[in-house]
C-alpha cells in the first residue's frame, strides 16, 4: 500500500517513519519537499521513503495522512487538490490548538471540529480521526504498551482499517468513540494533554480508559 502524507513536522515524519519500516511506501510532502531536512528523512527511511509536493503526496497514496498544524490543514488540503482524496481514507492527526492566550486552547471546538470541517471539505474521503490524541514520540512503537487509541469516524470500513494500522503501530487497539463529531471531545482533550506535560515535565504520557 502507498501511504500520502500531508505535513512534513515532526508528526508527519514520525509516521511516515512507522509506515516505510513496516514495508508502506510512503510520500512526506512540503512546501519545500527537497529541502535538506526532508533529504534527511530519506536517507534514512530507506528505499520505502520519498518526498513531494502536496499534490503528489495526495495522487499517490493509496491512504492518506494530514498531518500538518491545525492552522494550516485546509490550507494543505487545497494545495493537494480535492480531487485527489475522493473515495480514499484520510487518518486526521491535526489538533484547532490555538496559543495565542499564552495557554493551550481551542480555535474551535464544543459544536464544532476540526475534524468535522474537513470531513465537510472532502465529503467523498473517509475522514478518520486518529493519532491526536498522544505526542508524536508514541505514535509509533509506545512504550505503554497496554494503552488503547481513541478514534472516531463516519464510515466503519475505513476506521477498521485504521485500527489494523493503530495495532500494527504496536497499540494494544482502539476505542472507537463514533462519527467524526466524537472529534469535537478527542481534540478537546489535546489542551489537557498539554497541560499535563507541561505540568509533569513529561511528553510521552498518553490517557488510558481504565473499565
Amino acid at each position: 500500500m502507498k501511504v500520502g502524507i500531508l505535513g512534513s513536522g515532526v508528526v508527519g515524519q514520525a509516521l511516515g517513519r512507522g509506515f516505510a519500516s513496516r514495508g508502506y511506501s510512503v510520500k512526506v510532502s512540503s512546501r519545500t519537499p527537497y529541502s535538506q531536512k526532508l533529504k534527511e528523512w530519506v536517507r534514512k527511511n530507506g528505499k520505502n521513503a520519498s518526498t513531494g509536493t502536496f499534490a503528489e503526496a495526495a495522487a499517490f497514496g493509496d491512504l492518506l495522512v494530514l498531518a500538518t498544524p491545525g492552522t494550516a490543514a485546509e490550507v494543505a488540503i487545497d494545495l493537494a487538490g480535492r480531487n485527489n482524496f475522493d473515495g480514499k481514507v484520510l487518518i486526521d492527526v491535526t489538533n484547532a490548538l490555538d496559543f495565542r492566550g499564552g495557554s493551550a486552547g481551542l480555535f474551535v471546538g464544543t459544536t464544532d471540529s476540526l475534524g468535522e470541517r474537513i470531513q465537510n471539505k472532502l465529503p467523498k474521503a473517509k475522514v478518520v480521526k486518529c493519532f491526536n490524541t498522544v505526542g508524536n514520540t508514541q505514535m509509533v512503537d509506545p512504550k505503554h504498551k497496554d494503552a488503547e487509541m481513541l478514534i472516531c469516524g463516519n464510515d466503519d470500513a475505513a476506521k477498521k482499517e485504521v485500527s489494523r494500522i493503530v495495532t500494527e503501530f504496536g497499540w494494544k487497539g482502539v476505542i472507537d468513540v463514533g462519527g467524526i463529531d466524537g472529534a469535537r471531545w478527542l481534540e478537546a482533550l489535546v489542551p489537557l494533554w498539554v497541560r499535563v506535560g507541561t505540568k509533569l515535565n513529561v511528553w510521552d504520557h498518553v490517557f488510558k480508559v481504565l473499565r
